[in-house]
């Protein structure tokens, strides 16, 4: 793979490491699905709740079914993208995520993050030579309950 080559599909991997929180937080939960290969997962494994959910449709219901009123902003950095192949790739990256639920459209009180943690991504080029996750699993070794908005957490 030549140096531009290599450059391209680092980027076209690190885009989709922010298109997922961005769709997720901004108002397109169902559409994270679409950042996934057919055969795609993600999972949260122990000493997570065991959670895994395969296949492109599965993953549309699963990040469709988020509460409507749920406020959330993950920050992303130190993603660490590594070309693997012409048409594969993985990545780690950090993320803290902020959220609350009962959200009605007034500012919420900031407070810390109720998750701090990694995901491990492995990517793989379509035929239309698109990159899409193939499987993301969550590493989570911060975490606790999601406030709700004029609640005591």
């Amino acid at each position: 793979m030549d140096p531009l080559e290599l450059l391209l599909a680092e980027r076209a991997c690190e885009r989709l490491i922010t298109e997922f929180v961005h769709r997720l937080d901004l108002g397109e939960p169902a559409g994270v699905a679409g950042l996934f290969t057919e055969d795609g997962v993600w999972e949260w494994p122990p000493p997570g709740d065991g959670r895994r959910v395969a296949g492109r449709a599965a993953l549309r219901e699963y990040f469709g079914s988020r509460p409507a009123d749920r406020l959330s902003r993950r920050f992303m950095c130190n993603a660490l993208v590594t070309v693997t192949g012409p048409d594969t790739a993985t990545a780690v990256s950090y993320f803290a995520t902020y959220r609350a639920d009962g959200y009605d459209g007034v500012m919420v009180p900031a407070g810390p993050p109720v998750q701090i943690g990694t995901y491990e991504d492995s990517f793989r080029r379509a035929d239309d030579g698109r990159w899409l996750l193939a499987r993301r699993v969550l590493r989570l070794p911060f975490g606790g309950p999601t406030p709700q908005v004029g609640k005591a957490s």
